[in-house]
């Protein structure tokens, strides 16, 4: 593709680096990436992505802007209050980069109609704050074998893995399966330092663009948490897990299915 001399000058930086140049920009506009949940890791990971100039960007989320949102989902605005994310968000990525394609999905994932939506997508990113969204990308990622990337945030902690399917580790190869109901508070009930969204959704989004360049180590079978009261981050290495109920040798998952919700929604 040709570029405008005003898109040069925009991806300057990314042209110079010896491992993007002129074709990684390119691969990089020709990308696809779908964001579910633009909230608090979507937020940081959708305005980066935007910036990088990535083609189409899809954004999934069924909720709307709420006040306590503001001190970390940075992509909406006080004037958004009570506006669907998916709106909120792609206002600010048409403003941001013009030149991206955004598609948005103004409904909650669900088993029916997720497979239909992530097909379309070269990666996916998940930044959803419950455990039944965050399996159900799992799984559905599984069995369209997309490559996603997990992010995760509770009070001073949070986590991170890219999933290879049926090459590296799932989240399944963690976490069997959801924890019960309420054994877990939500971020609305324990609460969430706002910078880690920022630190854990930028992690994210550079995972996607590594992908996209084919460049570095992807955090495939390396758990990455990050403590923000010590500073301090911790990598843990992982397998696949033989007995994975969807990724192992007798795999027991054939098809999607929908947890119990918890109390927050996806974002």
């Amino acid at each position: 593709m040709d570029y405008t001399d005003s898109q040069l000058e925009r991806y300057s930086r990314h042209i110079l680096l010896k491992d993007v140049g002129i074709e990684g920009q390119i691969k990089i506009s020709n990308a696809k990436v779908l964001v579910i949940g633009a909230g608090g890791l979507g937020s940081p990971a959708l305005l980066y992505l935007a910036a990088a100039g990535v083609g189409t960007i899809g954004i999934a989320d069924g909720d709307v802007v709420d006040l306590s949102n503001l001190q970390r989902q940075v992509i909406h605005f006080t004037e958004d209050v009570d506006k669907p994310k998916v709106l909120s968000a792609k206002e600010k990525i048409n403003n941001l980069n013009p030149d991206v394609n955004v598609i948005t999905y103004q409904k909650m994932l669900t088993a029916d109609n997720i497979l239909g939506i992530i097909k379309e997508y070269d990666f996916i990113l998940d930044g959803t704050d419950n455990f039944p969204a965050k399996f159900l990308v799992n799984d559905a990622c599984i069995f369209a074998k997309k490559p996603f990337s997990h992010g995760g945030i509770l009070r001073f902690y949070g986590q991170t893995i890219t999933i290879d399917p049926w090459k590296s580790a799932c989240y399944r190869c963690l976490f069997i399966e959801p924890p019960p109901l309420d054994a877990v508070p939500s971020c609305s009930q324990a609460g969430v330092i706002g910078v880690m969204a920022g630190v854990l959704g930028t992690i994210q989004a550079n995972e996607a663009i590594k992908f996209i360049l084919e460049k570095g180590d992807l955090l495939t079978n390396r758990l990455l948490t990050f403590d923000a009261l010590a500073s301090k981050f911790r990598e843990v290495s992982l397998e696949r897990n033989p007995e994975c109920p969807i990724c192992g040798e007798n795999r027991v998952i054939n098809e999607l299915m929908d947890y119990e919700q918890a109390a927050c929604k996806i974002g």
